[in-house]
Order: C-alpha cells, then sequence, then structure tokens
C-alpha cells in the first residue's frame, strides 16, 4: 500500500488545532488518531489514521499514556492477549507511547480488570521496574 504521507500532514495541522475537553481514564479503550506508520511499526486501521489503544495511565487531564492493540493475535514476551467482547485481542506492549488527548476519537469499552492488571503486570517485568 502507498502511504499518503501529504494526507497525514494535513491532518496533523487540523488536530493542532483543535481544542478537546475529553474525560478518560486508565483501562479505557479508544479510538485515538495516529501516525503514519514506517517499516516495521504497527499499522492504523484503515486510511483513517486511527488504531484502537489501551489507556494505560492517565498523566494529566490532557496527556496519557497508551498501548495499541490488534486483532492479530501474537505470541512473544511483549504481546499479551485477552478477550474482549468474545473477540480475541493483542496487546503491543513494545509500543508503548504518551500522547495528548486531542488524538481522541471515541471511547470503544472499558477492558477487563483483571486483563488491564496482567497487560501492566508484564510490561513491568519486561522493563525490570
Amino acid at each position: 500500500m502507498k502511504k499518503n504521507f501529504n494526507k497525514w500532514n494535513k491532518l496533523k495541522e487540523e488536530l493542532e488545532e483543535s481544542e478537546t475537553d475529553v474525560y478518560f481514564n486508565e483501562w479505557q479503550i479508544w479510538w485515538i488518531t495516529i501516525w503514519l506508520n514506517l517499516k516495521n511499526e504497527s499499522c492504523w486501521k484503515w486510511d483513517s489514521f486511527r488504531r484502537p489503544v489501551l489507556i494505560l495511565k492517565k498523566l494529566s487531564s490532557k496527556t496519557f499514556i497508551w498501548i495499541p492493540l490488534s486483532s492479530k493475535i501474537k505470541s512473544w514476551t511483549w504481546f499479551v492477549n485477552y478477550k474482549q467482547n468474545w473477540e480475541e485481542l493483542t496487546a503491543l506492549i513494545y509500543q508503548i507511547r504518551m500522547f495528548d488527548n486531542i488524538r481522541f476519537q471515541r471511547k470503544i469499552w472499558e477492558m477487563d480488570e483483571k486483563d488491564f492488571w496482567t497487560i501492566k503486570k508484564r510490561l513491568k517485568s519486561l522493563l525490570n521496574l
């Protein structure tokens, strides 16, 4: 697939100018606007530059740490598989990032508390914290 960098740059400019007042919390799952990925980075959904993510840590009312989610089941140390509403998903914990809440598009659901803590424990273990 040919990547449309111009479309992404236009969307980035629009996001930069926007003001958002979104209420969010840890263990919620949201569709967020995400960048155009390069080479081996995990891809977004369709051509809308969006991806479902888990809110791992709320840093402030405007910023958060997130982990991308995938519907492709993967097995490796840096992945955590779980079920959400009868769907198998994978948390890609190796791609943890921090973003501003202007990227929020729509809340999808809240993750089960047990799965949330499993992901946090795996990340802590992998980072030797």
